[in-house]
């Protein structure tokens, strides 16, 4: 019997997109709370399993390496979303419901879309959230510059997902949820703190309140409370 993942998360996007990926796959898993806004992330006891100090972390207790390494066996401490939700989806997923054989097309166009999301998607919309709500000084340069970033973004999505003709731009890659759409959904839901709608954009609006209605995203970001999400999810039920 598969013990449960311990996830280190709180709410926010980057937490939720292992939750929601979690919730979608059925497995168990225990959310331990990690408040960042205390910096309890940076704590020794923390950081000894995420050197970067940062959420989200899982600890896989089943863990099995195939190859039969020196690290053969659990339990398996992974921080970074994309690696997160890669290593859930190779692990977890061998009937391939969220994701695809390794080497095909549909493999390598997840993967691209996951590294776009992680490594720019993600990072720009932060720094506008920081300029944006919680930065002390507001630099009219700095909220224009990332502002105008995150537009351009989902404009790409928008782009990514009319390319998807034969499922009318339903989903990212293919015929099927992946970790490309779980990692975007995570930031989706938090336009709204930026005061940017993502209904100006036609395919990605479908796409948002599609997944949105289903209780695997719902439970998922609802895995530890956050005050925000709680208000986002009663102001669109």
């Amino acid at each position: 019997m598969s013990l449960p993942i311990k996830l280190y998360t709180c709410g926010t996007p980057n937490g939720f997109k292992v939750s929601i990926f979690l919730e979608f796959l059925g497995l168990k898993y225990d959310a331990i709370p990690i408040d960042i806004g205390k910096n309890e992330s940076k704590s020794d006891w923390f950081v000894k399993l995420n050197p970067n100090g940062r959420i989200p972390t899982i600890e896989d207790p089943n863990f099995k390496s195939d190859n039969g390494g020196s690290s053969g066996s659990g339990p398996l401490v992974l921080s970074q979303t994309g690696a997160i939700l890669q290593y859930l989806a190779d692990t977890y997923d061998k009937q391939h419901k969220f994701s695809y054989p390794y080497g095909t097309a549909e493999y390598y166009k997840t993967l691209e879309y996951l590294i776009f999301q992680v490594s720019e998607n993600g990072p720009i919309q932060g720094q506008a959230n920081h300029f944006i709500l919680y930065a002390k000084e507001k630099v009219p340069y700095a909220i224009n510059r990332y502002t105008t970033d995150v537009k351009r973004i989902y404009g790409v999505y928008e782009d990514i997902l009319s390319r998807n003709k034969a499922n009318e731009g339903k989903y990212l890659v293919g015929d099927r949820y992946t970790v490309a759409d779980f990692a975007l959904f995570g930031w989706a839901v938090a336009l709204k703190g930026l005061d940017i709608d993502i209904h100006q954009w036609p395919l990605l609006s479908k796409w948002h309140d599609s997944l949105l209605k289903l209780p695997q995203v719902r439970k998922g970001l609802q895995a530890v409370p956050a005050k925000w999400i709680e208000e986002f999810l009663e102001n669109i039920a």
